[in-house]
């Protein structure tokens, strides 16, 4: 009794958080394992039903076999029962792997279309970003430009006409150089204008001057007339004259140009012939011209005939024994040049004549009226 009262006497130690926790989690492990424990117990009463059905079977086809054949034997049942049994367990090997080991699922694959059209955004994006960091750099503004064809013009004012600046693009350029070309021909000495890319940043202008055709002489003076029908503004100097010329002795802004036309459809050697042509109006024609040609044979024909009649000097010149005049104002006929000196001087001296008589008559007019 000593003992009991003892017992009842000391009271029960209460338990921590801790120790709850401890014994829940012991009480939830061991129902676990029970529940595992039983779940292994069902799995072999299944699996030792299915052998014995296993077995059922291969004993009854063992029987109906013995039956059809007696000369048969027992043991390729017993290896028949023996491989079933081996086949059995590889079976329930491979379950027990894919239960603990479950297969992963296969990754979806991306459908070709998908792809395509990710590409057709990444790549103009892409190309985009390079251009545009690209245009940001110094690189982009780098240019080499040559000028070549040109011999009455200077490099830098075919480059400063064309309207290309230091600061403009390469890309601007390349994309530009047909609107360059044709600021270039602005220029009156430039008949045609190219420009022409070589990567990376190369570019050569290629320029084609009008030419020459003759000069409006004034005193010493000597202005080139280019085959545009343009009179150049500035003299030329002495010394960069060619050996043989033709001289023209008016600047007429539209006679010129139609001087030029008329002798653009004439032959060479006749405009070869040419040394000087000057304006010689009549009465009659205000646009006939007086050529003086090298070997001192004088023509006259009218400026709107010109490219029409003066071809017939060639035909004309053969004929020829001796310095000539000929006349192609209304017809075409020709005398030696003495003889047409004779007639100038003639009726230079008749008009000198007429204006004398003239003048005394007016005279003599003046002093009837003082008398008066």
């Amino acid at each position: 009794m000593s003992k009991d009262k003892k017992k009842e006497s000391t009271p029960k130690k209460e338990l921590s958080e801790w120790q709850k926790r401890n014994q829940e989690y012991l009480k939830k492990k061991a129902e676990e394992e029970a529940a595992l424990a039983e779940e292994k117990e069902k799995e072999k009463q299944a699996r030792k039903e299915a052998n014995s059905k296993l077995l059922e079977e291969s004993k009854k086809s063992s029987s109906e076999s013995d039956e059809e054949a007696s000369s048969i034997s027992k043991e390729p049942s017993e290896k028949a029962e023996k491989t079933q049994k081996e086949d059995t367990k590889v079976k329930k090997e491979k379950e027990k792997k894919k239960k603990e080991k479950p297969e992963k699922p296969a990754k979806p694959k991306i459908a070709p279309v998908h792809i395509w059209r990710a590409v057709s955004i990444l790549v103009p994006s892409v190309l985009v970003l390079l251009l545009s960091i690209y245009l940001l750099t110094p690189l982009s503004t780098i240019k080499h430009i040559e000028v070549k064809g040109n011999v009455q013009t200077q490099a830098d004012d075919i480059k400063q006409v064309s309207g290309i600046q230091d600061s403009d693009y390469t890309l601007s350029l390349l994309l530009n150089k047909e609107k360059h070309a044709e600021q270039i021909k602005s220029n009156h000495w430039i008949e045609s204008a190219k420009i022409d890319y070589k990567f990376p940043t190369n570019f050569t202008i290629e320029v084609k001057e009008f030419e020459i055709v003759s000069y409006y002489v004034t005193g010493e003076d000597h202005y080139p007339i280019l085959s545009s029908g343009t009179v150049e503004s500035s003299p030329v100097s002495l010394v960069s004259l060619p050996e043989t010329y033709l001289s023209v002795m008016f600047n007429d802004e539209g006679q010129i140009k139609s001087l030029v036309s008329g002798l653009s459809s004439i032959s060479e050697e006749i405009k070869n012939s040419i040394q000087k042509i000057e304006l010689a109006p009549s009465k009659a024609t205000a646009d006939l011209l007086k050529i003086t040609m090298v070997d001192t044979d004088e023509i006259l024909v009218p400026l709107s005939e010109l490219s029409k009649k003066l071809p017939y000097y060639s035909k004309i010149k053969p004929q020829l024994s001796e310095p000539s005049f000929i006349d192609m104002e209304a017809g075409i006929y020709s005398t030696s040049l003495a003889d047409k000196r004779l007639e100038e001087a003639e009726e230079k001296a008749k008009q000198e004549a007429k204006e004398a008589e003239k003048k005394k008559q007016e005279e003599k007019k003046a002093e009837e009226k003082k008398q008066e």
